[in-house]
């Protein structure tokens, strides 16, 4: 398996790597530093993605067979036609890239999405299957090569490609009504009821309570929001 750098969740790196693939100025990855409402109200708004990172273990991988069991019968070889995009991950590490493309993939034009490499990735991949988007990404050179520089640029010292990692990053986006959760490692975007572009941050919270409560002995977990920041927080 290709390996790359691990991304740390370092919010000034990552939207310094979100306007290197085009997305607009105004809009930046933000911490979430609490899940409960005092703490959410502190977020900047709009919201159109949440992303966790959460550690790979026995407890949190909890369900994932359930939700692999039901999305068992579909057919992920053919194109998609539906409007929620969703790519498999094949490259170790690359979760947190996958993360950020998840995240804007399915918000261009809210997010002012540019002309540039990641507009023709998506372009070119809009009409493929989940697999053969990351096979694609695979082979792009440019993501690959920004990924790289600015996994160099977190607070601490990135670690070889070859080094396991144990945490992962999911992105939670609203679609058409719908809360889904998107991870590279499954073989289907996560419907997790019913949202909006208003609630989308609160709900999303309740989704990563739920991972938490799976491990409540464990910290490390980290919660970001891709929101616009020249907007008031409401």
């Amino acid at each position: 398996m290709t390996s790359w750098v691990p991304m740390e969740s370092n919010p000034e790196v990552m939207t310094k790597f979100l306007h290197k693939l085009g997305v607009a100025e105004d809009w930046s990855i933000v911490d979430v530093y609490g899940l409960e409402p005092d703490l959410l109200a502190l977020v900047p708004k709009p919201v159109v993605a949440v992303i966790l990172l959460y550690p790979l273990s026995k407890k949190s991988d909890i369900g994932l067979e359930d939700e692999e069991e039901k999305i068992k019968g579909i057919d992920t070889s053919i194109p998609r036609d539906s409007s929620v995009y969703h790519m498999k991950q094949y490259i170790h590490n690359a979760c947190g890239t996958i993360a950020l493309i998840h995240s804007i993939a399915n918000n261009q034009d809210i997010v002012g999405l540019k002309s540039g490499f990641l507009k023709t990735f998506l372009d070119d991949s809009k009409n493929l299957s989940f697999q053969e988007c990351g096979k694609l990404l695979i082979e792009s050179c440019d993501i690959s090569s920004t990924h790289k520089e600015l996994a160099q640029e977190g607070q601490t010292e990135a670690p070889g490609e070859d080094v396991p990692v144990y945490h992962h990053f999911v992105a939670l986006i609203h679609k058409n009504g719908v809360l889904y959760e998107l991870d590279g490692r499954k073989s289907a975007p996560i419907n997790h009821g019913s949202t909006s572009p208003e609630t989308l941050l609160e709900d999303a919270a309740r989704v990563c309570k739920e991972y938490m409560a799976r491990d409540p002995e464990e910290m490390c977990f980290t919660v970001l929001a891709l929101a616009n920041s020249n907007s008031e927080a409401l």
